[in-house]
């Protein structure tokens, strides 16, 4: 339930006059309501530390795992705070070829391609540390994308 706070209004209502047939005026009492009004309290914004944001593919995950291994053991020897990895969604390619040229329509083969994803985030990285990573080398079919957050 969210955090909210209520308070109680009173509503005054006039009173009204209702003439009879003998011409006698009638007062009614005001009537009092309660009303609940509910306001939301908004907690300020916290400064957002800035973060370096990397995303990791491969088409082998045991290529991947070992790249992922140097980049956070490369983080935690200079005492950088990071989150992650977290395991994006495997992206899947499939084809389907026919497997004869001319007569054989209805003999296929199928094939995948498997691309494996990701994440880390390195929270308030310092410049010890985008050095390190910049210097580091990685095993070819691995593709890497750094954003500064």
């Amino acid at each position: 339930m969210p955090n909210t706070n209520t308070t109680k209004k009173e509503v005054h209502i006039k009173p009204t006059t209702a003439k009879t047939s003998t011409s006698v005026e009638k007062v009614s009492t005001p009537v009092v309501k309660q009303v609940r009004v509910r306001t939301k309290k908004v907690a300020p914004e916290a400064a957002e530390l800035p973060k370096l944001r990397i995303r990791i593919r491969a088409y082998e995950h045991k290529i991947l795992d070992a790249s992922l291994k140097q980049i956070m053991d490369t983080a935690a020897r200079y005492d950088a705070e990071f989150f992650g990895p977290v395991p994006l969604p495997t992206e899947i390619k499939k084809y389907t070829v026919n497997r004869s040229s001319f007569v054989h329509k209805n003999a296929r083969e199928q094939f995948e391609m498997r691309v494996h994803k990701r994440l880390v985030d390195i929270i308030n990285p310092n410049p010890k540390v985008i050095d390190a990573l910049t210097n580091l080398s990685l095993p070819s079919g691995v593709n890497i994308e750094v954003k500064m957050m």
